[in-house]
């Protein structure tokens, strides 16, 4: 550690002479770390000595650091915890000038300070009253004055601390349990609060205050060094950002990461994850124990165990905890999972495994200590693992909601990483799309969570749960992370003992694990060329039946945005469809399929009338379980004498009835003469209600007259609601792109729109096309958060395809009108 002479660089104890002595400091003068934060705590000490020795002190006063400050622990820009003590002898006029000496030159240098003065007695009942106050006067440390008012204080506060310990430590766990809520997990978090989230500094403090309370400790290894990471993380934010700030936001994270001398901002995040993950699992470990042992006084009063010392058993005269038997070598012990006496860990590879699954199978926590001896003495599975190994990891995956503690205890000891290697390149990997709940290991492990839940859809539960542990494996590797995903699922399944043909089964899952999601919400499910893709890149119902199942679970594990009973539908349509084209069954041809007799009834009086017509339903799907059909959208039925302008008019007037488009396909209908004359252009939308309810049928139709005619500017409209609405700044998006997807479409060229999503966006695409002069087959909407990825069907006004040249000229085209 570097020392700083302080006392000769602040001589002056004015302001001036400090902030630049501060300004020296944190110029790189000292290490940064630790021996910075130190040194830092020493200068300002130093300083305030000054203030105080240079106000004329009255006898029997001291000023005493707490909290952070107290524990010599400053940040660039952390406030100042402090507190006047005196011993209620002096008088109160001399006192009150004493704190205005020293509290306003700290004022003047704009450092946020948080102060009181008071008799010890007062410090004493303060914090008998206030639980934070007490956590900070733990603490304590003498600035400046009699040492011994502080010593004592401190003394006091902590007996009083340890008595109390029963009421109070149920206090602190319900204020982190509160905080945690509030703020989220640190671990999880795109922009984490370091200090507020849980697994923070927070956390880390509240694990000292249970420790200093003697009722139970937290586990030690790697937490000294879990919250050094976040306070130099948070040092380094400071200086970044010159502000007093806990939140390490996204536009930060580059200057963060630069300054502790990281690669980028991943790196330091995974960094932060880690320290937090660290903090958070001791804390789960910490507050179990506190919980036991409060159980254990609850249910024996001091005079029965007084009773009870005289008789023979356990320690202290207590009988022995009762132990029952949960698998080979485990039992229950004090609601843990524990390594039964006659196990022989060091003889037994299959006995973490063994653990794990015993203890999520009856909801139990695997006991921290029983972790750390297998981690030390286990030696490794052969490979291929046995038959046993792979089941147990299996049986483990399959315990639903229990599986995640128990997964977390193995990671703490390294165990995960040593059972799959591949695993270490996902470890605390940020996920920076917001959509993404969780890191990438979590993610896989919620995923697998979800998966349990339906297990009795698929004929091979075994495969399903392997597959969703491993399908976003390849996310630790460069390129697309499903082929990189497929290669590692085939080494891993090799490794954990399934045969060839289970082997290529997670191969083809893991590899096509976004096949249904994305053909299902971004392709036309009606043109054969779709279904037969899927089918061939399948290959048999065992994989279709896997993907539908981890398709769901995948989705549901990612977050909330991510999933809902419109996909759903769509990916259940999709599988049903390859199912049959997979029995050997021909999809039907979409340009045979006669209209449904609402849509001639439309297209009929569209073209008696001449004008737009539309019809408004509730669309359903079959529940997944027995019971009422589930509402998926609307769907909005349109018919309207063929002419150009029809798509971008529809879509500009659904917009601005702040209608969500989810789907829409557009076909002209040549009614017999008998009915009419002349093509009519029916579209079927899919939409939902931005905000509120639907609008009235008739209203819409009103509209969308007025913007066939032109008496309504659609794009003037719209452009007024978003200046009236001005959108937050933020980080800035990425420009539009527009691909030719190789779909294989016998019936349209396919472009793929990938936006920033935004009210009328398929207008302007409509409008853009248009004027490209082609004609729009379909459209199918998906959107996750803020990011939109439109599919476009389109073809020559006569019908035919474009030409290559042709379709990437009118992708060029669109993409620089979406600008």
């Amino acid at each position: 550690m570097t020392s700083i002479d302080v006392t000769t660089e602040t001589d002056d104890p004015g302001p001036g002479g400090y902030a630049a002595a501060r300004l020296r400091l944190l110029d790189r003068e000292a290490p940064a770390g630790p021996p910075r934060r130190a040194a830092l705590a020493r200068l300002t000490d130093h300083w305030l000595a000054g203030l105080y020795e240079a106000a004329a002190p009255p006898p029997g006063t001291a000023l005493v650091a707490v909290g952070g400050y107290g524990r010599a622990e400053l940040s660039p820009r952390s406030d100042l915890d402090l507190l006047l003590l005196h011993d209620g002898g002096a008088d109160a006029r001399a006192v009150a000038a004493l704190a205005d000496r020293i509290w306003y030159p700290v004022w003047d240098l704009g450092i946020a300070l948080d102060h009181s003065v008071r008799t010890t007695t007062e410090a004493r009942g303060t914090a008998a009253d206030d639980l934070k106050a007490q956590l900070g006067l733990l603490d304590a440390r003498t600035v400046a004055g009699d040492p011994a008012l502080a010593t004592a204080l401190r003394s006091t506060v902590l007996a009083d601390w340890r008595n109390q310990a029963t009421r109070r430590l149920p206090e602190l766990a319900a204020l982190c349990q509160e905080r945690a809520e509030r703020s989220g997990e640190l671990q999880y978090l795109l922009e984490p609060d370091l200090k507020e989230a849980r697994g923070g500094l927070r956390d880390a403090q509240a694990l000292r205050a249970v420790a200093a309370s003697w009722l139970a400790d937290a586990p030690r290894a790697g937490l000294d060094d879990a919250r050094r990471r976040l306070l130099d993380a948070r040092d380094a934010l400071h200086l970044a950002t010159g502000r007093a700030t806990d939140r390490l936001a996204l536009q930060d994270q580059d200057a963060v990461a630069a300054g502790l001398g990281l690669l980028d901002a991943d790196t330091l995040l995974r960094e932060v994850y880690e320290a937090a993950r660290t903090i958070a699992y001791a804390s789960d470990v910490t507050w179990r124990e506190v919980g036991r042992v409060l159980k254990a006084r609850a249910a024996r009063p001091p005079r029965l165990r007084s009773l009870l010392a005289g008789r023979s058993g356990g320690r202290g005269g207590t009988p022995p905890a009762e132990r029952t038997p949960l698998a080979e070598g485990v039992v229950e012990m004090d609601g843990e999972a524990v390594l039964a006496l006659a196990a022989r860990p060091e003889r037994d590879p299959v006995l973490p495994l063994r653990a794990a699954a015993a203890a999520a199978q009856a909801g139990l926590p695997l006991s921290p200590h029983a972790v750390r001896r297998l981690a030390a003495t286990a030696p490794p599975l052969p490979v291929p693992w046995p038959a046993e190994a792979r089941e147990a990891l299996v049986t483990l995956l399959g315990a639903g909601d229990s599986t995640v503690p128990v997964w977390e205890a193995l990671e703490a000891e390294g165990v995960i990483s040593r059972l799959l290697p591949d695993w270490e390149r996902v470890r605390c990997r940020p996920q920076r799309n917001p959509v993404h709940t969780f890191t990438v290991d979590r993610h896989l492990v919620e995923t697998a969570v979800r998966a349990a839940a339906l297990t009795r859809r698929v004929h091979r539960p075994d495969l399903l749960l392997v597959a969703a542990l491993l399908h976003d494996i390849g996310k630790g590797w460069p390129g697309d992370h499903s082929v990189a995903g497929e290669t590692i699922t085939r080494d891993v399944a090799a490794r954990i003992g399934f045969d060839r043909a289970d082997t290529a089964v997670l191969a083809t899952v893991v590899r096509h694990h976004l096949l249904l999601v994305e053909t299902a919400t971004r392709r036309d499910l009606d043109d054969p060329a779709t279904v037969r893709a899927v089918a061939a890149a399948v290959g048999g119902q065992s994989a279709l039946e896997l993907l539908h199942a981890l398709t769901e679970a995948d989705a549901l594990a990612t977050g909330p945005a991510a999933w809902s009973t419109w996909r759903a539908s769509l990916v259940a349509d999709l599988v049903k469809r390859v199912a049959g084209v997979l029995a050997g069954e021909e999809p039907p041809d979409p340009e045979a399929a006669a209209p449904s007799a609402e849509q001639e009834r439309l297209a009929v009086e569209a073209l008696r009338t001449g004008e737009p017509v539309l019809a408004l339903h509730t669309a359903h799907e079959p529940a997944p379980d027995p019971g009422e059909p589930e509402p998926v959208g609307v769907e909005l039925l349109v018919a309207v004498p063929e002419r150009p302008g029809v798509l971008p008019a529809v879509a500009g007037v659904l917009a601005l009835h702040r209608l969500t488009v989810r789907a829409a396909d557009l076909r002209a209908v040549t009614l017999p003469r008998a009915l009419g004359d002349g093509p009519v252009l029916v579209l079927d939308w899919r939409v939902a209600a931005e905000y509120g309810s639907l609008p009235e049928a008739h209203r819409l139709r009103a509209d969308l007259v007025r913007a066939l005619d032109g008496s309504l500017d659609v794009p003037a409209r719209l452009a007024e609601r978003d200046a009236a609405y001005p959108r937050r700044r933020g980080a800035a998006a990425p420009p539009p792109r527009v691909t030719v997807a190789a779909a294989g479409s016998r019936l349209a060229t396919v472009l793929e729109v990938r936006a920033q999503d935004a009210p009328g966006l398929l207008h302007r695409i409509g409008r853009a096309l248009e004027g490209a002069e082609v004609r729009v087959r379909s459209a199918h909407v998906s959107t996750l958060g803020a990011n939109a990825v439109d599919t476009l069907y389109v073809t020559r006004p006569d019908g035919s395809l474009l030409g290559s040249e042709e379709a990437a000229g009118l992708a060029k085209t669109l993409e620089e009108a979406l600008r």
